[in-house]
């Protein structure tokens, strides 16, 4: 019995004394871990905003692809007796550009042009019969049908030899040969490739709040990276209607290329364009804001309070934003030190 008692005396005092152990390591551990105050004011820049004139250069980059460019196929099967062309040979609307064989098809409209000599003067004869009653007029109608059906058979073959001559759809240049001289060539199968590059497309992608810098028919200059000094005027013929998943729009403009033609497809360009506003705006750094391009906001500074704010974008200029609402003159907002900043916090202003 005496040693039932000293065995529960003895874990009694080592559940004690783990508790007490437990107790002192939990406020050490407290006493080590960073405590932060929410009441300690937090040292951030500010800035007193104030109307100004937006006076700035935009640049935007972009790529020059043809206007024109056709993947030309036969529209009737073939062998390929000539090839009349190759890469970088310059054609014209209508030019010759591959020729099937058509020996078959010429036999057969020869067959056919034979059968109706033949049928034009049984009718020629048939009508003078009928005319004297020496035949039945069923003869001569059979006679002028057959004559008939020939005369399609002959505008058939002939647009088939006509559709085995493929032709130039426009002017341009050869830019790719898929085929060779005894290949054969079937509906739908690339033979050549025309490119059109006396006009040319130049495609840029802007953010939504930069679209409305350009309006159809709209007249920019643009110049090629290859060629910085060769200017060129484009027209803006395309403003997209849906955005890229990085949500920019595309801007197209038609451009002429120059007789020279040195601007190819696949160069490099851009736009620059000047974008002056007399009316002074709100304007503050773009790394003021916090949030989202849906919900953009602003820390303003009330009697050394952040108070977070929404805003509405007017549009960018580079690494600034025009306020469209949420921000008047004389507003004081925080430019940096966001680190532990909250809604209501108190804060330590320091003028940039």
């Amino acid at each position: 019995m005496a040693k039932k008692i000293i065995y529960v005396v003895v874990a009694l005092a080592l559940i004690v004394f783990t508790i007490i152990r437990l107790k002192n390591n939990k406020e050490t551990t407290q006493k080590r871990v960073y405590q932060y105050d929410k009441e300690t004011p937090i040292s951030v820049s500010v800035d007193t905003l104030k109307l100004e004139t937006v006076n700035a250069e935009y640049s935007y980059a972009g790529v020059f692809e043809p206007y024109k460019e056709s993947k030309i196929s036969a529209e009737v099967q073939g062998k390929i007796s000539s090839l009349l062309v190759d890469v970088g040979s310059i054609v014209e609307t209508g030019q010759a550009l591959i020729q099937l064989d058509n020996s078959l098809l010429k036999l057969q409209l020869k067959s056919v042009e034979v059968q109706i000599e033949g049928l034009e003067t049984d009718v020629k004869r048939y009508t003078v019969l009928a005319q004297a009653d020496a035949i039945q007029k069923v003869q001569l109608e059979k006679s002028q049908l057959a004559l008939k059906a020939a005369n399609v058979q002959k505008a058939t073959l002939l647009e088939q030899i006509n559709k085995t001559t493929i032709k130039s759809p426009f002017n341009g240049i050869v830019t790719a040969k898929m085929t060779e001289e005894g290949a054969f060539a079937a509906p739908g199968m690339p033979l050549l490739q025309i490119t059109d590059i006396s006009k040319l497309k130049f495609t840029i992608n802007l953010p939504e709040q930069e679209i409305n810098y350009f309006i159809i028919g709209q007249k920019f200059q643009i110049t090629a990276d290859a060629f910085p000094d060769n200017m060129l005027e484009g027209k803006v013929i395309m403003i997209g209607s849906k955005a890229s998943p990085g949500n920019n729009f595309p801007i197209q403009f038609l451009v002429e290329n120059k007789t020279d033609m040195k601007i190819k497809s696949g160069m490099s360009g851009s736009i620059i364009i000047s974008n002056k506003i007399d009316e002074k705006q709100i304007i503050i750094p773009a790394s003021a804001i916090i949030g989202t391009n849906i919900r953009p906001q602003v820390y303003k500074v009330k009697q050394g309070k952040a108070v977070l704010t929404d805003i509405i974008i007017s549009s960018r200029i580079e690494n600034k934003v025009i306020i469209k609402k949420g921000l008047t003159e004389g507003d004081v907002i925080v430019t940096t030190g966001f680190i532990n900043l909250f809604d209501g916090a108190n804060v330590r202003a320091i003028m940039d």
